[in-house]
């Protein structure tokens, strides 16, 4: 009986040290969005997925172009690019939930998740409000 309670607790600390700090989620990487040519950038942050404005057609025309369309005025002169729009979204292997996603296009904030459909596939969906939602496909950069 202890040999089997012994290697579980084996299985158990070798488990969490493969899968534990330092193994990139599989969403780890650039991608690139079906509107405005924009690449994003998906990251660990945390126990959660994150991502962040890298490039877009908006940025390539001006590199210094604001958050002018955000409901907070106090936030309309910080730039797009490098802008954190995705925040927290947990779960995996192949879906994220819980997270929450700003538009910088409408200044609106929406919750949503997030679906690789394949390694070079994701689906990402926000919503106002379910039914009220909008699906957008994404592929990684190469």
């Amino acid at each position: 009986m202890n040999t089997i309670i012994a290697a579980t607790a084996l299985a158990a600390a070798l488990t969490a040290a493969v899968a534990g700090p330092g193994v990139a989620s599989p969403l780890d990487g650039q991608w690139r969005t079906p509107e405005a040519n924009a690449i994003v950038q998906l990251y660990d942050c945390d126990a959660a997925v994150c991502g962040k404005l890298v490039d877009s057609d908006r940025i390539k025309a001006n590199p210094a172009v604001a958050d002018d369309k955000n409901h907070a005025e106090a936030l309309r002169l910080r730039p797009l690019k490098g802008l954190v729009f995705i925040n927290g979204f947990t779960g995996g292997p192949t879906e994220w939930k819980g997270g929450s996603v700003y538009n910088p296009d409408d200044g609106g904030t929406y919750h949503g998740s997030l679906r690789l459909v394949d390694p070079d596939t994701l689906k990402l969906t926000g919503c106002i409000i379910v039914p009220l939602c909008r699906t957008d496909v994404w592929h990684r950069v190469k």
